[in-house]
């Protein structure tokens, strides 16, 4: 009986082992599947993640179609406005003010009396340059009267040439210290009339610093106790950029515009050219000149200056002044092709008028210049386009 059940426990086993077996292998099939979509999941992941870092690092801009300038004709400048002769009035004599007889906004004539100051000792030293004088008057007198005498007596051979020679001698040297004595004199009364400060010409007491009881110390060093600006006339001053410079000549008519004078504006004439380019600023400095019968222009003022020029200017467009960029190489626009790739273009600014400025190289009406661009933009980037947004209404704007 124990042989019968030792040969049949081994039969009975068999089919258990075999299921075990298949079932193994299907698991491990099962977790090689598993481990296959995770990964390959994980891999997608990966791809799109790196598409979308990809998509991401390229930049999204906003593009500008240069417009031409709709004021092509007309040159507008900012100008400083100067009286057409100003003096500053300083003391050429060491004093105290004694008064002061004009104040500021004052018309004075030219040899009007200003300010008279106290000068004693210019006074005492006058006094005493007059007695010196007289004493060598009293000198030559004498000197002349002994000279006359030995001449005679060496007419009579009373004495020799030699002793009337030194009375002669004596004669010239009295004479000499004389007239040293009156242009000592003649310079102190100098001085003594530089108690009185006068107007060097027509015009208006811009600035008064004289205080009464106060000294005053002659030399440019000091304080001037005065200005004096001549205003019938008024000179204006503006930097011309180089490439319009060969336009604006002297004779080329202009008018000025006054934010205190809305709606009005003043006619000028440009006058003289620095013919020179300031290396700084690249512009040529003009002078204009305008009638100020009415006394509208002050000194020192701003003003807008519009010049017309010919038509046959070169061709000048204009681009939002956030569209620049400046670098070591001067100003550069970046330029978007169809293919969203940039190119980094120099250009050539005329005039830069805030918002905007005129370009008149560098780039063409058909390019597509990005607006804001960021300062790390170089050539051979790529970006997305936003959108383009021609100028042509906002430089109407402006220009109107």
């Amino acid at each position: 009986m124990s042989e019968t059940l030792s040969v049949d426990t081994p039969s009975e086993t068999k089919p258990d082992t075999r299921a075990l077996k298949r079932f193994g292998i299907g698991a491990a099939i099962v977790a090689l599947g598993v481990v296959a979509i995770g990964t390959a999941s994980r891999l997608h992941a990966t791809d799109e993640l790196r598409q979308t870092a990809a998509e991401a690092a390229v930049p999204v801009v906003a593009v500008v179609a240069p417009s031409s300038d709709a004021g092509g004709g007309v040159l507008s400048l900012p100008g400083n406005v100067e009286a057409y002769n100003t003096a500053a009035i300083y003391a050429r004599t060491n004093g105290y003010v004694r008064r002061w007889l004009v104040d500021i906004g004052d018309t004075v004539r030219a040899g009007q009396t200003l300010a008279v100051l106290d000068a004693p000792e210019v006074e005492q030293q006058l006094a005493q340059a007059e007695a010196d004088y007289q004493t060598a008057l009293a000198n030559q007198k004498l000197a002349s009267t002994t000279a006359r005498r030995w001449s005679a007596l060496l007419a009579e051979d009373a004495v020799s040439q030699q002793e009337a020679d030194e009375k002669s001698g004596d004669l010239s040297a009295k004479t000499a210290l004389a007239e040293a004595a009156l242009a000592n004199v003649r310079r102190l009364k100098a001085l003594q009339s530089f108690t009185q400060l006068v107007a060097p010409f027509d015009g208006v007491v811009t600035s008064r610093s004289a205080q009464i009881g106060a000294l005053v110390v002659a030399g440019a060093a000091a304080q001037p106790l005065f200005t004096i600006a001549d205003t019938h006339r008024m000179r204006i001053y503006v930097r011309v950029p180089q490439s319009y410079s060969a336009q604006v000549k002297p004779g080329l008519s202009a008018t000025l515009a006054l934010p205190e004078f809305p709606g009005r504006s003043f006619p000028a004439k440009v006058t003289r050219s620095a013919n020179a380019v300031d290396p700084k600023s690249g512009a040529v400095l003009v002078e204009l000149q305008a009638d100020n019968a009415d006394g509208a222009l002050k000194p020192g003022a701003y003003a807008q200056v519009e010049f017309s020029l010919d038509a046959g200017h070169a061709q000048s467009l204009r681009l939002p002044g956030g569209s620049v960029l400046y670098g070591n190489d001067g100003p550069t626009v970046a330029v978007v092709d169809d293919k969203g790739q940039v190119t980094v273009k120099p250009i050539t600014i005329a005039r830069d008028e805030g918002r905007s400025i005129i370009v008149t190289g560098g780039v063409a009406p058909t390019d597509r210049v990005i607006d804001t661009p960021p300062d790390a933009i170089q050539t051979g980037d790529f970006v997305k386009v936003q959108a383009p947004a021609p100028l042509a209404a906002k430089g109407a704007a402006h220009a109107g």
